[in-house]
């Protein structure tokens, strides 16, 4: 089986300094993909230069924890605070959504919502993912199935990273990293099924979950170099600077790093040697080009 790589950035459309590490990540280097977030202060800035990247794989990065949401606070009451925010804390989120009727019709509304923001930006709808993987959560999964044929989901990232990868890539922090592929096996196994059953594409790995925001060249070259058969996305968090307003990553993410490694000719000729082909999930879908990475 070919390897093949979609290469992500997460949170397009949070801040200026993200767009610019997502235009410069895949003008430069080897960013495949971006996941924009519609409610996002610097989304419509996202949207233009999205634009001018024809070749660039945007699909909706789903907020239900931790953000804004698309609909006036007052029309989801049930999922967000005071200050018309979605709580940050995912578990306390995901069990309103599940034991709340109020809260699923709520968190269904808003699903359609940001799939309706992100259809009149115009641009073709590359895949289907969430923040903080939230879109995981079985009633979130049940909306998108429910709204796939309505809205063209042809793909849906699948959080799984497989322990072997990623213990051969990066030997520190080996009991986190088997509590997490232990934890996410079974539900992101059934994520999988109900997905193919409904003919939508995933990958079959995703590696960098372990190490979310600290992504740097030496850690992505030995996680290219561990890369499994199949198709597997490598997810990033990059950024041209730190921001001081608005929505802020956590203190120990390393953003400027992360975008050193996507457009380092290490991590680069690290591909060319791996074999694996450069893609999106529209071009997989679509039958179109792998790109191979010249040393």
């Amino acid at each position: 089986m070919p390897k093949e790589l979609i290469v992500t950035a997460d949170d397009f459309g949070l801040a200026l300094p993200v767009n610019e590490a997502v235009e410069r990540g895949h003008r430069e280097g080897i960013l495949t993909s971006a996941s924009l977030m519609v409610t996002g202060a610097a989304a419509a800035d996202a949207v233009e230069r999205a634009r001018r990247l024809p070749r660039l794989g945007v699909g909706l990065h789903l907020v239900l924890v931790d953000g804004r949401p698309a609909l006036p606070p007052e029309r989801v009451p049930d999922l967000v605070g005071a200050d018309g925010r979605f709580p940050a804390n995912p578990v306390r989120a995901g069990l309103r959504i599940f034991f709340s009727a109020r809260a699923r019709a709520q968190a269904a509304a808003e699903c359609r919502a940001q799939l309706e923001a992100f259809r009149a930006t115009g641009l073709a709808l590359d895949h289907v993912d969430g923040h903080h993987h939230f879109h995981q959560h079985p009633t979130v999964q049940r909306i998108l199935l429910e709204l796939a044929r309505e809205f063209g989901i042809a793909a849906v990232r699948v959080p799984y990273e497989p322990f072997a990868a990623s213990a051969r890539a990066a030997s520190d922090r080996l009991p986190r990293r088997l509590l997490a592929a232990l934890l996410h096996a079974r539900r992101t196994s059934a994520m999988r099924r109900r997905l193919l059953r409904a003919g939508i594409r995933c990958n079959d790995a995703m590696l960098g979950l372990a190490d979310t925001g600290r992504m740097g060249p030496e850690r992505v070259r030995r996680l290219i170099a561990a890369l499994p058969e199949g198709l597997s996305e490598l997810y990033f968090h990059p950024a041209t600077r730190r921001w001081g307003e608005g929505d802020a990553w956590p203190p120990d993410y390393e953003p400027e790093a992360e975008l050193a490694a996507l457009i380092d000719p290490a991590v680069r000729k690290a591909l060319a040697a791996s074999g694996a082909g450069l893609v999106t999930f529209s071009t997989l879908l679509e039958g179109g080009h792998r790109a191979r990475l010249a040393p």
